[in-house]
């Protein structure tokens, strides 16, 4: 396909995105009704599709329009690219420009610039303070890839030797002592031996941060009480601790099994019914249902899914977990709380609602200015004996 055949795509996956499709949806239904583009025209069309959603309201306003043509000619602008150049109606390019098309835009306001909707500019004000335009300037981009080293397996200098035998080439992050940033050929870590061998995950730095906060020691029994995919839960067995993981949706831990042994770590999978018999825990861990408004630049169309309504009702269901987990932890027990949200809502002001019950012993808050997503995380021990 030529440059301009593969815009021509990313218009027709947008429409479909923006009349309410989700976005890795529309991908996989596009590539399988077009089956002659090769992998690297959809790893193109892909990103075309992704640069757009990040800077959704940047690029509708440079393109004088609200559809995937016009949100296309904006991207284009916001890049530096000339749409002329692709918009040329040769072969399967996009047709020529109309002569409303070529005018110059309006300027886009403040929020739009930083593709941000207007609800939630002061909410990343109020959070961020001086360093919220910067922050939103970095969620536009697309993420750093980042591996989590296997320390149970190897050390990072090992790891990233074994990756570049297969051609990905990393370098080392400081936010994380198991962190490696991919610098080159991301797309074959999956088929890399270093990862079917368990030697590195896939993980944000600062997630595996985030964990590194917890005081994680041999032995130690943790409940992931929000497990997922089971990220979390294997960094902290890796780290030598009995992990539990648990998920009031248990499909979303099923491949945790597979990951585990992959790693060469054990996790004990639990249901929410059978939950109550594994306690009490030294740690209980709560990385939270959130806005994702940390991780917007993997996650774009979420930011512009959230509404008001949907953040009070996400909030609340943070608030029903803090009440939850206490009565998992032990005498002399902790509870860590997370989320990877930027919004004080969600984060310091959720954790005050314990103040008296529980004290901070640890708070953080990480940004992309640190190199990775945005996380927070609070590790709380109770103030008195529930004996």
């Amino acid at each position: 396909m030529t440059p301009g055949a593969r815009v021509a795509a990313a218009i027709e996956v947008l429409d479909t995105i923006l009349s309410g499709q989700p976005a890795e949806k529309a991908l996989t239904g596009w590539a399988r009704s077009h089956r002659f583009a090769g992998s690297k025209d959809r790893a193109a069309i892909r990103d075309h599709v992704f640069d757009a959603l990040r800077r959704l309201r940047s690029s509708q306003a440079l393109g004088g329009g609200a559809d995937g043509r016009a949100t296309m000619i904006g991207l284009l602008r916001g890049q530096g690219i000339d749409p002329e150049t692709l918009f040329n109606g040769i072969g399967h390019a996009p047709k020529e420009l109309s002569a409303f098309e070529q005018q110059p835009a309006t300027k886009p306001t403040t929020a739009e610039t930083l593709d941000c909707p207007d609800w939630c500019y002061p909410l990343f004000q109020n959070s961020l303070g001086d360093e919220c335009d910067a922050v939103l300037k970095l969620l536009r981009d697309r993420a750093p890839v980042f591996l989590r080293v296997n320390l149970a397996k190897v050390n990072r200098e090992e790891a990233q030797s074994q990756l570049a035998k297969d051609g990905v080439i990393s370098r080392s992050h400081d936010l994380a002592s198991s962190a490696l940033e991919v610098v080159e050929n991301p797309r074959k870590v999956s088929a890399s031996s270093a990862y079917s061998n368990g030697l590195v995950e896939l993980q944000d730095a600062a997630s595996q941060a985030l964990v590194e906060q917890l005081g994680i020691r041999p032995g130690m029994r943790v409940l992931d009480y929000c497990a997922g995919g089971g990220g979390k839960s294997l960094a902290m067995a890796a780290l030598g601790a009995e992990v539990v993981a648990h998920d009031i949706s248990t499909r979303r831990m099923k491949d945790i099994p597979t990951r585990a042994r992959r790693a060469g770590v054990e996790i004990e999978i639990c249901s929410p019914e059978n939950l109550s018999k594994q306690a009490p825990f030294d740690l209980v861990l709560a990385d939270a249902p959130c806005s994702g408004s940390g991780s917007w630049r993997r996650d774009p169309q979420g930011k512009w899914s959230l509404s008001r309504e949907r953040l009070d009702e996400i909030r609340s269901i943070q608030s029903d977990i803090l009440k939850k987990i206490q009565s998992y932890t032990a005498d002399g027990g902790a509870i860590a709380y997370a989320t990877c949200s930027l919004f004080r809502s969600e984060n310091q002001d959720q954790v005050a609602t314990l103040s008296g019950q529980w004290a901070v012993k640890q708070e953080r808050q990480f940004t992309p200015l640190d190199g990775g997503d945005g996380f927070y995380i609070a590790l709380l021990t109770r103030e008195f004996s529930v004996g």
